[in-house]
């Protein structure tokens, strides 16, 4: 017949369990990631979830202006133009939103979803105008919060909000594909296989680049001398530059290039700010 164990000695067994158990509870970010780690390490957690939990932490620390599509490289439609010239647009790109654009960049007019026009393609009205069928445009600033943004988008159910900086001028846009990147990893559909936008140029000399660009494309988009044959992506040569796996902010130096870290998970790098040295 087993022991009983008194009620009192049973309160005290379970308060000291609970004790022991939020004994070692982080008390800094940084603690929480390796705790979070090391429950990886010992099979507690599946190694995609861990990246998932710090990608979404890593988020409420990243703005609008990282991940941003840029002024120049965003697909737009003319506020004047016809149904055989949006079409034309929105076949190329292959985008499925698409900012308006009045007398010049700065001037937005709202979105236009690429499906709004498919009942219209049975119609035969010759008198098409586009200020019919957009929508209004979401305008946030540069440094709106990645978590914030994402809870708008949700609410408001948009999928596409224009960036605009501390003067009002466009700067770029941001779709929550690119935020939920962020959290999940890349997001690639059948339009992403030759897709060569591993590069984004934010200004003169300062890019966002994927971490999983290889070393071919980087030295061929930028002149660069890098090594080829001993890393395949420009994120080996960043690790063995830094000697371990960096936290987001931390930064490194090499040949004529700066490299800060924007995103990474528990296991790899996945998007660098590259700024030219000279």
């Amino acid at each position: 017949m087993s022991e009983q164990i008194p009620p009192e000695k049973s309160t005290r067994t379970l308060m000291a369990w609970l004790s022991d158990l939020f004994s070692d509870e982080p008390e800094n970010r940084s603690e929480l990631m390796e705790m979070l780690r090391d429950a990886a390490n010992r099979q507690l957690m599946d190694g995609e979830a861990l990246n998932i939990i710090f990608g979404a932490l890593q988020v409420s620390d990243m703005h609008a202006r990282d991940i941003m599509i840029p002024r120049s490289q965003l697909s737009y439609i003319p506020a004047g133009s016809k149904m055989h010239e949006l079409l034309e647009i929105v076949i190329d790109s292959k985008h499925s939103r698409f900012p308006v654009i009045g007398v010049d960049m700065d001037d937005v007019k709202g979105i236009l979803h690429a499906k709004d026009l498919l009942p219209l393609l049975l119609e035969a009205d010759q008198n098409f105008d586009i200020k019919d069928h957009i929508r209004v445009a979401t305008i946030i600033p540069e440094s709106k919060r990645l978590n914030v943004l994402l809870q708008e988008f949700r609410a408001t159910r948009n999928h596409m909000a224009v960036v605009v900086d501390e003067y009002g001028h466009v700067s770029g846009a941001v779709t929550i594909e690119d935020v939920l990147e962020q959290i999940v990893g890349e997001i690639e559909d059948e339009h992403d296989v030759d897709d060569d936008s591993f590069v984004k140029k934010l200004e003169e000399n300062l890019y966002n680049v994927k971490a999983s660009t290889t070393i071919e494309d980087f030295n061929e988009y930028f002149d660069g001398k890098f090594d080829e044959d001993t890393f395949d992506t420009i994120a080996g040569i960043v690790l063995k530059a830094f000697g371990h796996l960096p936290d987001r902010g931390e930064s490194v130096t090499l040949d004529d290039f700066h490299f800060e870290v924007l995103s990474a998970d528990s296991r790899r790098l996945r998007l660098l700010r590259v700024k030219r040295v000279t």
